[in-house]
């Protein structure tokens, strides 16, 4: 069932799946921490960013376990079924048939591994790609199944739409500041309106929306194939994203070297944790399209390792990029988009490296927007799906990445100032889906596992923290989430 509806599509390395995950995760939430790091001090920030990292490690094993579960349980029940059939063509009487129905009750009344080792000896192996809507419908009852959907979609389009508008946002800055002579010095308190001329007679808003369309006309198409389409791409994109952090960390190191460093940060000041909080969340989110990235890794013998290094690497970035940059420029000049502070000339001389750094969102950005869209894709999918049905090609190929393509494109039309939808999607069912749906997923697929496959039964792809006390402290952390996010909400709506 699992590979009619997602198929797992063309194997790659392991380590081609780490590039995956390194271009998912570090997003535009890297470009941002710096600002956030400024405003909450550097010890605070140092500590919450590792804190926060190890704990959305913990969820991605959690769904790592959960996908092994699911790929067992629908392999078990193909076993099952072809078992039936032979047993069917094989009796001819009516007391074969009793004695058929009694054995399968028996079966079905016993743990069954302890007919296990006459199968697969590798029912945990993760070949079939689950995707978590399936794995919701596996383990969650109607009510949870419900909540995930509208968690998940939520979020996937808030994270589609605000892709959409930050690029083509991102193009239009750079072209029309350069348009008017403004490419040698972008200041803090710059502001600009949609109304302003870019290009002769032509609107700023104008351009924004010609960068959008040229977006969606070149990004869109890979909604309706698979993510492995994308592969050099990623590897390319990759190898930029590596080259952008070095730049950016080898100047701030360079100016700090020279004398010119500028910045004070202080040792704490919690005023700026709750915004902090909020970019970290971003920063290490990655659960949603892991069914999409793990499943076709070709060798999984070592995956947690290799997350794991993807963590550490990325880590590793976080920090020194955020602590360059506290350290090299006033916490009151830093940007919200960090790399807008390279666009001056007496931080970078060449104006190639200029333009580089300033469209390096553009390149962040596009490669996670296939992968986000086809996992979006493949929940709509598996929400609609019906057991023993398939779908025509029309709504197989047409119907489902349409009405994932075009809503977020619509939004990314009317509006780029999605600063409220980032806050509401991004901060509550984000935090849904980093915490609560791994902790439920896993709790629920290692109780039905015991059920099916007797208490002995052990899964190789098992999390390290089997436990159940990580389960209860990441809810009780998910819940702490909530609070302070509703917190931030409240405070700025008083100050206002």
């Amino acid at each position: 069932m699992a590979g009619e509806i997602t198929e797992t599509g063309e194997l790659y390395s392991p380590y081609v799946g780490l590039v995956y995950m390194f271009n998912l995760i570090v997003g535009t939430g890297a470009l941002t921490m710096p600002k956030a790091f400024a405003t909450a001090g550097w010890l605070v920030s140092l500590v919450l960013l590792v804190f926060l990292g190890f704990m959305s490690f913990v969820t991605t094993t959690f769904v790592m376990e959960a996908m092994a579960a699911a790929n067992a349980q629908l392999r078990w029940k193909r076993m099952e079924n072809h078992q039936e059939e032979e047993d069917d063509d094989s009796s001819t009487a009516s007391d074969s048939d009793v004695l058929v129905q009694d054995s399968y009750e028996r079966a079905e009344k016993r743990p069954i591994l302890s007919v296990q080792r006459r199968g697969p000896s590798n029912l945990f192996e993760i070949t079939d790609r689950v995707e978590m809507g399936q794995m919701a419908s596996m383990f969650f009852n109607k009510v949870g199944v419900n909540l995930f959907y509208f968690c998940i979609i939520i979020y996937l389009y808030g994270d589609l739409a605000i892709y959409a508008a930050a690029v083509p946002f991102s193009l239009m800055q750079v072209t029309c500041s350069t348009a008017g002579n403004d490419s040698c010095g972008v200041e803090a308190d710059t502001r600009y309106n949609d109304t302003d001329l870019c290009w002769g007679p032509l609107r700023r808003v104008d351009a924004y929306r010609i960068y959008l369309a040229v977006f969606t006309l070149l990004l869109g198409p890979f909604t309706f194939f698979d993510v492995q389409k994308t592969k050099y791409l990623q590897i390319l994109t990759s190898l930029m994203r590596w080259i952008a952090f070095a730049i950016m960390i080898v100047l701030a190191l360079v100016r700090i070297g020279y004398g010119h460093a500028e910045g004070h940060p202080p040792l704490a000041d919690f005023s700026g944790v709750r915004n902090l909080f909020g970019v970290c969340v971003y920063s290490f989110m990655c659960q949603h399209s892991l069914p999409s990235l793990i499943t076709p890794v070709s060798s999984k013998r070592h995956l947690t390792r290799l997350v794991l290094l993807d963590y550490v690497l990325i880590l590793a970035f976080y920090g020194l990029l955020s602590f360059t940059a506290i350290f090299c420029f006033r916490g009151d000049s830093l940007m919200d988009m960090y790399t807008l502070n390279f666009a001056r000339c007496d931080v970078v001389g060449l104006a190639t490296v200029r333009f580089f750094l300033g469209l390096f969102p553009v390149f962040t950005i596009s490669t996670n927007f296939p992968i986000i869209a086809v996992t979006l894709r493949n929940n709509w999918k598996t929400l609609f799906h019906r057991e023993g049905g398939m779908y025509p090609w029309v709504v197989d190929r047409v119907v489902f990445p349409t009405i994932t393509l075009v809503p977020p494109v619509l939004v990314a039309f009317c509006t780029h100032d999605l600063e409220s939808l980032v806050g509401i999607t991004g901060a509550y069912a984000g935090t849904g889906i980093q915490y609560i749906i791994p902790a439920f997923l896993v709790y629920l697929c290692r109780k039905d596992t015991q059920l099916a496959f007797g208490y002995g039964t052990v899964n190789k792809h098992r999390s390290p923290f089997r436990h159940t006390f990580w389960v209860g402290f990441v809810l009780l952390w998910a819940f702490s989430c909530f609070f302070f996010v509703t917190a931030n909400i409240v405070l700025s709506e008083t100050k206002v």
